[in-house]
């Protein structure tokens, strides 16, 4: 390559560098293709340029830029590698002259027709990939006052090895933001499924769980049991369908949020107004310190009350029967915390950040104890992160673990 350059000269030398530049930075393959066919008409000073893509799969070649406009027909037409000049070049690996194009048999006479142009002479060269391998051909057709050179072929050679570099490069950003689009619309559909899906179980979950609590209170001691069973069950379901709902909220952003100035003691006062009948069937004993001064916070009700929610229902199913629950809001420097803690089974150090995410439990999931997808924990920091706080939890295996959070105060 060092050798090829020192045969341009100081002018071609630095429209090179130049176009080197250009073509690195360019990404819109169209755009890119028709920059290149035009320094290549100009640095080999002929009357017209054109680019044929070779497509990985079919392994035939398509026109894709040209001087001259490209009919749709022409466009949409291959040329097989046997029997045509691009195909040769493509084979071969290598620069071809055609001196005289109505000499040679490979010359398909019907596209001097179709484009209203005489092709006399041709100088074609593959654009290669950075393995060297053959993309597509660069053409320079029809040497102006006078017949290809070997620095002409030198030129258009780097310049194709630069173009076929970039050319692949821009194909593959193209793939890749379609890739993102593809993603982007999966995504959207499993988003638009989740919330219709949620909201058509909720309602009828809703009505079951009401009349096997009523159905629960009129049964005998024995109908109780399976009656408990079932209303389990159900209570499992509906947090599952509430972690989903919840995800909306973090998948759309901070700008899906309410934010609204409250009163962070109050709203956990309302929240543990209601006992899970969780914690009183396995008769846990939970604790509220609330201060009697407001704690204002700017923030969307509905959501922390999602965060003070799942902190809870971890803490119940992780503690034992007849285990200790204790839930603190109280004010720190300019924030305001909730402390969540509990006498359950603990979490090892090393899981300390792994609980918060997304369907990770500590259980084997081969041999597991606890109910559950992973989820709860993952939607409070995701939904916590989204107020601009912070949470975070502290443990020791076998006594217990307790889960902070800290929010910044509303002045």
């Amino acid at each position: 390559m060092r050798e090829r350059f020192a045969k341009l000269g100081v002018s071609r030398l630095a429209r090179m560098v130049e176009i080197s530049r250009i073509l690195n930075s360019a990404n819109n393959l169209d755009q890119l293709l028709t920059y290149i066919i035009r320094e290549a008409a100009i640095l080999t000073n002929t009357e017209a340029a054109s680019i044929l893509l070779l497509e990985p799969h079919s392994r035939d070649l398509y026109i894709v830029a040209s001087s001259n406009a490209i009919p749709p027909q022409m466009a949409n037409t291959p040329v097989p590698l046997n029997g045509s000049i691009a195909g040769a070049i493509i084979r071969a690996n290598k620069p071809m002259f055609i001196p005289d194009v109505a000499k040679d048999p490979r010359w398909n006479k019907n596209v001097d027709k179709v484009i209203d142009f005489k092709t006399q002479a041709i100088l074609g060269v593959p654009m290669r990939d950075v393995d060297r391998q053959p993309v597509g051909v660069l053409e320079a057709i029809n040497k102006n006052g006078g017949e290809f050179t070997r620095q002409d072929a030198e030129m258009l050679t780097i310049l194709a090895d630069i173009a076929g570099v970039a050319v692949e490069r821009a194909r593959m950003d193209e793939n890749l933001r379609r890739a993102y689009a593809e993603l982007n619309d999966l995504d959207q559909l499993k988003t638009d499924f989740i919330s219709i899906a949620s909201h058509e179980l909720r309602t009828p979950l809703t009505v079951i769980l009401g009349y096997l609590s009523f159905l629960r209170e009129e049964a005998s001691p024995e109908m109780m049991k399976q009656f408990d069973t079932v209303l389990d069950a159900a209570v499992h379901l509906r947090t599952l369908i509430q972690d989903m709902l919840n995800f909306q909220y973090v998948d759309t952003g901070r700008e899906s949020l309410n934010l609204a100035r409250l009163d962070l003691a109050a709203l956990v006062r309302e929240v543990m107004a209601e006992r899970d009948d969780t914690a009183v069937a396995k008769q846990q004993t939970v604790t509220i310190n609330l201060p009697e001064t407001e704690l204002p916070i700017m923030a969307d009700s509905s959501v922390i009350e999602v965060v003070l929610n799942n902190l809870f229902d971890n803490a119940v199913k992780f503690t034992p029967q007849e285990g200790h629950i204790e839930i603190t809001v109280e004010a720190r420097d300019e924030e305001v915390w909730v402390i969540v803690s509990d006498t359950g089974v603990g979490i090892p150090p090393d899981q300390y950040e792994r609980i918060f995410k997304r369907f990770y439990q500590v259980e084997d999931p081969l041999d597991r104890h606890h109910e559950g997808m992973g989820l709860g924990l993952a939607i409070v920091k995701e939904l916590v992160e989204l107020h601009q706080g912070r949470v975070w939890v502290e443990s020791e295996e076998g006594k217990g673990s307790t889960f902070f959070v800290a929010l910044p105060v509303c002045e």
